[in-house]
Parts: structure tokens; C-alpha cells; sequence
């Protein structure tokens, strides 16, 4: 089973049990260590600069992000 299956199946759960796998899940991650963290990163990171190349996200200026927070903190 991959994890698209995986994530499939589990968006079908009742929401108590999909609150209390993503928990479990999250917890899951305390327990790596340095490299497998960093190494989560790298492919996080090569994952969004992919999206970014091929024109699948749409990047927003820094200072208009900024003050969109500035406006919902007001």
C-alpha cells in the first residue's frame, strides 16, 4: 500500500480517529534524530523548489504577505 492509499483511507475515518492518527503521527517525529531531520527538510525543500520551477505555485512578495498579517492581527 503506498501512501496515497494510505492517505485515502484515513481521510475516511471518522474525524476522533483522524484527529488521533495525525497526533500520533506528529508525536511520531519527536523521535528522529538530527540527520533524518535535516534530511526531511532537503526534501522538503527540493519538493517546493520543484513546485516553483515548474510554475505550480504562486509566489507572493514578502511585503505583501506582510501586511495581509499585519491586517488580520488588527
Amino acid at each position: 500500500m503506498n501512501t496515497k492509499q494510505i492517505a485515502a483511507e484515513a481521510l475516511n475515518l471518522p474525524s476522533e480517529a483522524r484527529a488521533k492518527l495525525a497526533l500520533d503521527l506528529i508525536e511520531s517525529l519527536d523521535n528522529l534524530t538530527t540527520v533524518e531531520i535535516e534530511a526531511l527538510w532537503m526534501t522538503e525543500a527540493a519538493r517546493r523548489a520543484d513546485q516553483i520551477d515548474r510554475g505550480v505555485v504562486e509566489l507572493i512578495d514578502s511585503d505583501v504577505v506582510a501586511a495581509q498579517v499585519r491586517e488580520l492581527l488588527l
